[in-house]
């Protein structure tokens, strides 16, 4: 363990930061403290930088070092030994915070807890408080929510205090989560009516957040510190109310590159019961048939399927949501005004579309007990948004992907469906069912290898999976070669452009010449994340001899070719037309220049941007 240079002496302090805290409150003209908090007094030790342990290492030699000393039975002279170890460490505080928190049960926890609270109470050091939250983010009892409230009032420990609020006082955590991570002030209006308990007004600054991902993307700490759940026991058919618990149960199913919110909302089982126990007072808008129709999804083959349901209790939620949604009132919401169809705003079109498409894909009958797989790819759309399109896998009725990996949803049917990735061959293969949101480089990828066992297929030697391995999973070989065949026709989920696309790369797979013979490869063909309706194609240029820069690096061009839907012709003559282009002229003469080599595209006279 690296340590500072033992000739710097340590800062003294004999303030303590929890002192500090107080102080800085009281001196404060209304009372109300800063959003993000405190910064820590002048003086503090500098944070040091990463550290060059792993996270293992450092687990190891925390463990090591604290274990003998939270045995002492003597608080005051186990906190000043914790002290003067943590002191001296090169560690960040948050990196001590988070591995004090997975320290093992010691034979005396109440000695730890006492040390524990001694260093929150007098530490005078980032590293030693952090020490003392990290110890009781397991060890925390009622009686401390005070001196963690005030704790985290300091910015530098607002996360660690908020994670050892959590199992004893949701509502002060999620307010100090809030104040901490929020992006803008949009949310203060709800954080100082939480904090004053006032319920009315925390209804009316919860009816007025923005419905955008820059405020929602906090769903289930909004639901926290509002206690959405009791605001529902007391107003059960408020409709504004209603509809923004389905947003925030929407938002919280959204597992966009973390685990899904909505596995640790403590009340989410019966928020969903309430929500669609009163979805028929909603009025029956597109824009509400939309939120239902996504959270019956999220019920059917999302992480909120993963919750601990009762026996037969989330077949029900949905049998409720599909009666209703089925009504004649219902049935007219996704209709765009008669005449509407070419001047509709943009989002109605596609909303109407989005439902039209997805209305009965929730509601196809999944047993618990059926060990057969099922692919189901799924458009997870929000109008406010894009359309984001993943496969999801469902076994024994359950989604396979969220229980395994929590760091991005199931790839698109293009790179898991239709190249046949899923087939089970002769020969065992590797297959990735998932990436992370940043990408596979930065926080991994969950892959798995297919390979056929006499008359079952396996699905086994795992990797990239977050926790425990997983098992083999063993299905039958007929009936798992039948989901694949089924899964590889269905396009009943594309609109347009997509089927556009998905016709080109089956025609680019099929016919590999009409690249090749242009020295182009193809990378990706789909369609536009923020305007779904438009197909691109894209295409890698490497120039015949493997010419290189001076680095050794070679000298390539991107190109994308973008295809504008055409509401008169459909997606089978678009996808033939391209083909034809392709195979008749070089592509680089019509699609747009996006990156690459600047001395390669000076060369061949190509500009960035434009056609070729």
């Amino acid at each position: 363990m690296s340590v500072r240079d033992e000739r710097e002496p340590l800062a003294p302090r004999t303030t303590s930061l929890y002192d500090y805290a107080l102080f800085r409150h009281g001196i404060e003209p209304d009372g109300r403290v800063p959003r993000r908090g405190y910064p820590l007094p002048e003086g503090s030790p500098p944070e040091p930088g990463r550290p060059r342990l792993t996270w293992k290492q450092v687990q190891a030699e925390v463990r090591a070092a604290l274990t003998p000393l939270l045995a002492d039975p003597d608080p005051v002279r186990a906190a000043e030994a914790v002290h003067r170890w943590a002191d001296a460490l090169d560690l960040p505080s948050r990196t001590l915070q988070a591995a004090a928190a997975l320290l093992p049960s010691t034979d005396d926890e109440d000695a730890a807890r006492r040390t524990a609270r001694q260093l929150t109470r007098t530490g005078t050091t980032p590293a030693a408080v952090s020490v003392g939250l990290g110890l009781l983010t397991r060890l925390g009892e009622p009686e401390d929510v005070p001196c963690l409230k005030v704790l985290g009032m300091l910015s530098s420990f607002a996360p660690a205090a908020a994670d050892a609020l959590d199992p004893l006082d949701r509502q002060a955590a999620a307010l100090l989560a809030l104040a901490y991570r929020s992006r803008d002030d949009a949310l203060t209006p709800l954080i100082d009516a939480a904090a004053g308990g006032d319920q009315e007004a925390v209804r009316t600054a919860l009816i007025g957040l923005a419905d955008q991902p820059r405020v929602m993307w906090l769903g289930r700490r909004i639901a926290e510190a509002a206690d959405l759940h009791g605001l529902l026991r007391a107003r059960p058919v408020d409709p504004e109310l209603l509809a923004l618990t389905g947003r925030l149960l929407h938002r919280m199913s959204r597992d966009v590159g973390r685990r899904a919110e909505i596995l640790d909302y403590l009340p989410a089982r019966s928020v969903y019961a309430h929500f669609v126990g009163y979805a028929d007072r909603l009025p029956p808008t597109p824009e509400l048939h939309e939120l239902l129709l996504s959270i019956a999804l999220d019920l059917h083959s999302g992480p909120a399927a993963l919750l601990n349901w009762r026996p037969h209790r989330r077949e029900a939620l949905l049998g409720g949501l599909e009666r209703l949604l089925a009504g004649p009132a219902w049935a007219l919401a996704p209709d765009a005004p008669p005449g509407s169809e070419g001047t509709a705003p943009a989002v109605e079109r596609r909303r109407a579309d989005w439902i039209r498409r997805t209305t009965r894909k929730p509601f196809a009958g999944t047993s618990a007990t059926d060990p057969h797989p099922r692919w189901e790819v799924v458009v997870v759309h929000d109008a406010a948004d894009s359309n984001s399109v993943e496969t999801r896998i469902l076994v024994d009725g359950l989604p396979l992907l969220p229980a395994l990996f929590a760091k991005g949803p199931g790839l698109p049917p293009e790179s898991l469906v239709d190249g046949g990735e899923l087939r089970a061959g002769p020969e065992p293969r590797e297959v990735q069912l998932a990436e992370a949101e940043c990408t596979e480089g930065c926080c991994g990828a969950l892959y798995v290898t297919v390979r056929r066992d006499g008359d079952e297929v396996v699905w086994d030697g795992w990797r990239g999976a977050v926790g425990p391995p997983p098992p083999a999973y063993r299905f039958d070989a007929a009936a798992y070669d039948a989901e694949v065949d089924r899964a590889e026709r269905d396009h009943s989920w594309c609109w347009p452009a997509r089927r556009t696309a998905r016709l080109i790369a089956a025609g680019l797979r099929e016919r590999p010449e009409l690249l090749r013979r242009w020295d182009l490869g193809l990378i990706w063909v789909g369609t536009d994340w923020g305007e779904p309706h438009t197909t691109v194609a894209r295409f890698v240029f490497s120039p015949p001899g493997g010419a290189e820069d001076p680095h050794g690096q070679p000298l390539r061009l991107y190109f994308d070719w973008r295809l504008p839907d055409e509401d008169d012709v459909l997606p089978q003559e678009r996808a033939a037309a391209a083909l034809e282009r392709i195979a008749r002229s070089d592509p680089k003469g019509f699609a747009q220049l996006q990156r690459g080599s600047s001395e390669l595209a000076a060369s061949l006279g190509y500009s960035w941007g434009q056609a070729g």
